[in-house]
């Protein structure tokens, strides 16, 4: 597992395809992993993260990076098993409207096996990014653990 937007932070471990780092100087931890498949053309790096920010009493925020941009209209949807979650998006981002949102998508995260992030690009062709779940409870609690310490 190499995220980009994971080096010059601390690791607290690698649990199948997430890792979960700690970033001291913000404090912020967070559990993150790349997709196992994403859209045809990837523009960045993407990744789905789960993070906390102890300071400014955040805790397990959904955030996804998209694999390229969105088209501004274009709904963005978050599958996991059964369950389907509306996100708020940016150009390349997507998280979930609230905390409510936030606890929901991390609680469904814990029971399935896989997840998917589906909207439609700039060019107006539907791509879902899919990311495997295995370690992904794991990586949550290590970094929830991580900035507990802080």
């Amino acid at each position: 597992m190499a995220v980009d937007s994971a080096q010059g932070r601390d690791s607290l471990g690698i649990f199948e395809s997430w890792g979960a780092f700690v970033d001291p100087s913000v404090p912020r931890c967070y559990a993150i992993a790349q997709p196992v498949q994403r859209g045809r053309r990837a523009t960045w790096q993407p990744f789905a993260s789960v993070g906390s920010w102890p300071k400014a009493n955040v805790r397990n925020q959904v955030h996804i990076r998209l694999s390229q941009a969105r088209r501004p209209e274009a709904a963005v949807t978050l599958s996991i098993g059964d369950r389907r979650f509306a996100l708020a998006a940016g150009t390349a981002d997507a998280w979930a409207p609230d905390r409510q949102g936030d606890a929901a998508i991390v609680a469904a995260m814990r029971s399935a096996t896989s997840m998917s992030v589906q909207t439609v690009d700039a060019g107006g062709r539907a791509f879902a990014d899919v990311y495997a779940l295995r370690g992904a409870a794991t990586a949550i609690d290590a970094a929830a653990l991580g900035c507990a310490r802080r």
